[in-house]
Order: C-alpha cells, then structure tokens, then sequence
C-alpha cells in the first residue's frame, strides 16, 4: 500500500470517530415523566425539558433558592413541564443573568432521586425590542 492510501484510510477512520462521539452525546427534548422513568431503568443520558416558571397569583416566582452568600454554586427553582408537572430542579452553578425575567426555560440535564440536576440552563426571555404603538399627530394648518 502507498503512503497516501494508509493517511486516507486514517482521515476516514477519524472522521467516523469523531461522528459517532457526537452522535452518542446527542440529547432529546423530554417531560419530567419521561425523565424520571429512565432514571428508574438505570438510563443516565442528558435529556432536554422545556418549561415555564412556577409563578404565584402576584407573578412572582415560588420555590426558586439562591443565596449567593451561603453558597453562590447552589441554586433550586421549580420548572412546570409541557405536560403541566412540577419539578424541583437543581443547577449546581450560579443564578443565570435575567433568570427573573424568563419566559421559557430549557434544562439540560437529568433526574437523581427526587431532583432533577441540570447541567445547562437556556432562557427565553421576553425581547426588550417589543414593537409599541407609535401615535402619529398630524399638524392641523
């Protein structure tokens, strides 16, 4: 064999390595139910779940904890599911920025015991490029 079918024969190799890694590692998008009941089959995969805040009457979020002073890597917030379920969710990490102010949130992550650990949060928040109306005076001559 030549010199140049031995280093193509290695390009491919590793192209195939290199896709399958990221194939393995790849996520999908879950309910809580779904999540805790491969918990329970033993599955440890990353899965997606989207959700909004758990918000009382007034809009305020309930069950979120983050004392940055205690422990600025430890917060807990409860996430409602597509599927309408409550969650408790925990990111060992610090608060996201506008975490308040989300709309939609998406954890990455998976279920350990009662909990569900998250390793990525995404948020969706609200634009703060929302089109107003804009009032138009004409001059009356």
């Amino acid at each position: 064999m030549k010199r140049i079918h031995i280093i193509g024969i290695l390009v491919i190799a590793v192209a195939i390595m290199i896709i399958m890694s990221t194939a393995s590692d790849a996520s999908v998008y879950v309910p809580f139910s779904e999540a805790q009941a491969r918990a329970k089959d033993g599955d440890d995969t990353k899965v997606h779940v989207v959700g909004r805040l758990k918000k009382d009457a007034k809009g305020h979020i309930v069950g979120m904890k983050y004392d940055p002073t205690l422990d600025p890597n430890y917060f807990s917030f409860v996430l409602v599911d597509t599927n309408r379920v409550e969650q408790q969710v925990v990111y060992y990490s610090p608060k996201p920025q506008d975490f308040d102010r989300s709309e939609q949130v998406v954890i990455t992550g998976n279920m350990k015991e009662n909990v569900f650990v998250a390793d990525k949060i995404l948020l969706k928040c609200p634009s703060k490029y929302t089109e107003n109306e804009v009032k138009v005076e004409t001059a009356s001559l």
